[in-house]
């Protein structure tokens, strides 16, 4: 531990003092190439510093903190190198800005938000999943249907997103119902294929065991079956998650009401507000990060007993 606070003094004082040095670089070419020495040497420090942190073990907060301060120090090169390199507004905007425009244009960031994530993805994620989890139970329980469907189904993840979203776009109108109507399309088969091979995961022994107790199609189901294919079926909602983010905010480029976070990346885009853009971009990337831990943190409370959940525990 001892060590690991030494890094993180080290790395923590030069940082400081590259970023005080930074007003007196001015954006000269001449004094920007002598601070490039000193942010070569803040960020080995800064490497040492993580990998000190996440050699750490014990405790699950080490690896919380390791995350963080990863992420501390991205945000930290990502503001001093803009500033130091004087690089414009347009390619790369800094840290700074993308917060200050988070904090001044919330209120339409939150419109967009509640737009695009509480109706169109979620909405789509769980019409997509359920619509997958229920057509995947149905091919196990009548196997002839496993050759007409399945088929169909896999056509849905080879249909390309940006041919699917205009015709969404002319069928359910401009409003959130044709975004997750692209949604319910891109979620729909991963669900299925896991949801189908989680049902055949379960062993041999077990199900010959339910046949000898003359257990039915559901009471093996729910028992045996479904338990099996929870961590299947977590892995597809997981995936998902991030998937109708994207397809949400993709298919809003074909056609939106004034609002979206999709609608406001290709609108600011085009005004040169790259502030704002990057501002959309950081709440549908902690949105995701947000589904996505949540979900992790539901499957270790439903599925806690399997052993795939009890090694990442």
């Amino acid at each position: 531990m001892t060590r690991v606070l030494m890094a993180l003094a080290l790395a923590v004082l030069a940082a400081i003092g590259l970023w005080w040095a930074l007003p007196a670089a001015g954006g000269e070419g001449e004094r920007s190439a002598l601070l490039t020495p000193v942010l070569l040497v803040t960020l080995l420090l800064a490497a040492w510093s993580v990998r000190r942190v996440a050699a750490l073990d014990g405790h699950r907060a080490y690896g919380t903190a390791t995350a963080a301060l990863f992420g501390l120090w991205v945000v930290y090169f990502w503001e001093v190198s803009v500033s130091l390199y004087q690089v414009p507004r347009v390619l790369l905007p800094a840290p700074s800005f993308i917060v200050q425009a988070l904090i001044d244009r919330w209120d339409i960031l939150a419109g967009d938000f509640v737009q695009t994530v509480l109706k169109a993805v979620l909405i789509g994620w769980a019409l997509g999943c359920g619509l997958g989890f229920a057509v995947g139970v149905a091919i196990d329980r009548a196997p002839f249907l496993q050759r007409g469907l399945l088929p169909l189904a896999s056509l849905t993840s080879t249909v390309p997103l940006v041919a699917v979203a205009p015709i969404a776009v002319m069928w359910f109108g401009f409003e959130w119902p044709s975004k997750a109507a692209v949604v319910v399309l891109m979620t729909f088969f991963p669900m299925l294929v896991s949801t189908l091979a989680g049902l055949q995961a379960a062993g041999r022994l077990e199900r010959e065991l339910m046949q000898t107790y003359a257990a039915s199609y559901g009471r093996t189901l729910l028992d045996l079956r479904l338990p099996a294919a929870m961590p299947f079926i977590f892995g597809a909602m997981k995936v998902n998650a991030t998937l109708a983010l994207i397809g949400a905010i993709v298919a809003e480029f074909f056609g939106s009401p004034t609002v979206g976070l999709g609608f406001r990346i290709s609108t600011e885009a085009a005004k040169m507000n790259m502030a704002l853009v990057w501002g959309a971009i950081v709440v549908a990337a902690v949105t995701g990060s947000a589904a996505y831990a949540l979900l992790v943190q539901l499957e270790r409370r439903i599925a806690f007993w399997h052993p795939s959940v009890r090694a990442t525990a």
